[in-house]
């Protein structure tokens, strides 16, 4: 009987550790979304760019709806440890949207905001397109694990 309480504590701990903060953003909430309002239009391949834009009242938007739809802590005590991400970068002309914004701790844009600066200055130097740019910067953020790889081959470009 102790074996199975210390079990179900345990799992409980580890689920509710887990919930702490997203890992990646979350499809449904942040499918993300390409700028549709551009200030102007950048590098060789025109891409549509957007001025940084997100208002604090959106800001809290979206971690309340991390926290009361996902069911994420997201605790405001630790604010500081977090961002307001732009799924598709702006820089890879992602738009100010809802839907291209979420709540991204100190832990994982440690990993995926090198592959951001690096995959744009590839892309203002006409190395990468924006289509492969925008692909490699999802899978990074949706599998952390291969981050790592897709730095080193952005870098190699």
């Amino acid at each position: 009987m102790k074996f199975a309480l210390i079990v179900i504590l345990s799992a409980l701990t580890l689920n509710a550790y887990s919930l702490d903060y997203p890992k990646s953003p979350n499809t449904k909430l942040t499918p993300g979304a390409l700028c549709d309002r551009p200030s102007e239009y950048r590098y060789a391949e025109q891409i549509p760019y957007c001025e940084r834009d997100v208002s604090s009242a959106l800001k809290k938007e979206i971690f309340e709806a991390y926290r009361v739809e996902l069911g994420y802590t997201l605790d405001p005590r630790t604010r500081s440890s977090y961002k307001i991400d732009h799924f598709i970068p702006l820089c890879a002309g992602g738009s100010n949207e809802e839907i291209n914004l979420w709540p991204q701790h100190v832990s994982v844009y440690d990993i995926t905001d090198p592959i951001e600066s690096v995959g744009c200055e590839k892309l203002k130097a006409g190395r990468i397109t924006q289509k492969i740019l925008i692909e490699l910067v999802k899978q990074a953020k949706y599998n952390l694990s291969e981050a790592p790889k897709i730095y080193k081959n952005l870098q190699s470009l």
